[in-house]
């Protein structure tokens, strides 16, 4: 009985890392929101387009988003591709939900981008410079001390 499944050897499978990469060249060929969301979401389109979709929507509103439950049928996105999408949207600090306690926007809930993230990324940015210069090196006493702790 022949065998059914043939194998060509000519076809090599390239799987993509779903990992996130800050590379410097990565980073600086950012050009558009569609290099942005392949560089946060790797490997998988689906994220990346619901990911696209939310940051659009969210920009393009002048409130605050209550829901994105409208996304799944206006873009034919999963609701479990958008839940995750906007989960690690949030964990990552470029969207927030603000609650309805919150002061700021008398009494309004919902989602929006975050204004804190632009921000949070100087801040990284200028503490690398500054734990990188040779001139910081009074501190390496209290790291090393710190890193003993990690053990």
């Amino acid at each position: 009985m022949p065998n059914s499944v043939t194998w060509n050897m000519d076809v090599i499978l390239m799987v993509e890392s779903t990992k996130i990469e800050f590379r410097h060249r990565r980073v600086q060929d950012i050009d558009d929101i569609t290099d942005l969301v392949a560089m946060l979401f790797p490997g998988n389109r689906n994220q990346q387009h619901a990911a696209a979709r939310i940051l659009l929507e969210l920009r393009s509103s002048d409130h605050l988003l209550p829901d994105m439950a409208y996304m799944e049928s206006k873009y034919g996105i999963s609701r479990r591709t958008l839940q995750r999408t906007r989960a690690k949207l949030n964990r990552l600090g470029l969207i927030e939900r603000i609650g309805f306690l919150n002061r700021r926007f008398h009494g309004q809930a919902g989602w929006r981008i975050s204004r804190r993230f632009s921000s949070s990324l100087r801040y990284l940015a200028d503490t690398w410079s500054e734990w990188c210069d040779r001139r910081s090196q009074p501190n390496d006493r209290k790291d090393s001390v710190l890193v003993d702790l990690l053990r």
